[in-house]
């Protein structure tokens, strides 16, 4: 797998919030965006992921030298972020297999049980997430980016409303994914960028 960014640039009401972005990843690397507030990480990670569209430039996937549709490069794809919305009437259970059900029509049912004893919240998968705290909630972010075994796993502020329990989970999950595949990781945490091979520097 190769993600191949050539020349991002994104402008909102004439204002530029970064320009001419490039890097080049493939398995086995990682890259870190840095930044003050406002510089724009999240933006760009948007526009990795396809949330946003550049203003110019490209970003494009590559699986064995050929370029993925959008609708296969989603398949690859797993995201942590704090605009992910889950439905807190609903239960995690409820919520993780409704997202598997966007990639799988079929529910692989002991794999989200995996996940969700990884991530310390084996046994509260038919709690409603309104009881959740917000780090009990970043967890099952997780749980639902990593149920498709994604080979692209792009963290925006992966440990934030986690206690140090919960970073150390997210750490070996970090670790576990750069040693196979492609990790994007988004964050000003001295402990976080250091996993990066890679730096994009924003602001």
């Amino acid at each position: 797998m190769v993600v191949e960014a050539k020349g991002l640039t994104k402008h909102f009401n004439r204002r530029t919030i970064f320009s001419d972005i490039s890097f080049h990843l493939e398995d086995g690397e990682s890259l870190v965006i840095t930044g003050p507030n406002g510089s724009g990480k999240s933006t760009l990670v948007k526009i990795i992921s396809g949330l946003l569209t550049p203003t110019s430039g490209t970003i494009e996937f590559y699986n064995d030298g050929k370029l993925l549709p959008a609708e296969v490069k989603y398949h690859q794809l797993g995201l942590v972020s704090p605009y992910l919305q889950l439905y807190k009437d609903l239960t995690a259970w409820e919520n993780l297999t409704f997202f598997a059900r966007t990639r799988d029509s079929k529910v692989d049912e002991s794999r989200l049980k995996m996940l969700l004893k990884r991530v310390g919240l084996g046994g509260r998968e038919h709690d409603e997430l309104k009881t959740y705290s917000s780090g009990m909630i970043q967890r099952i972010k997780y749980v639902a980016a990593l149920y498709h075994q994604p080979r692209i796993l792009i963290l925006d502020e992966p440990t934030a409303n986690l206690d140090e329990k919960g970073a150390k989970i997210v750490y070996e999950i970090i670790k576990e994914q750069t040693s196979r595949h492609i990790l994007i990781i988004a964050t000003n945490e001295p402990d976080e960028v250091k996993f990066g091979m890679k730096h994009v520097e924003l602001g």
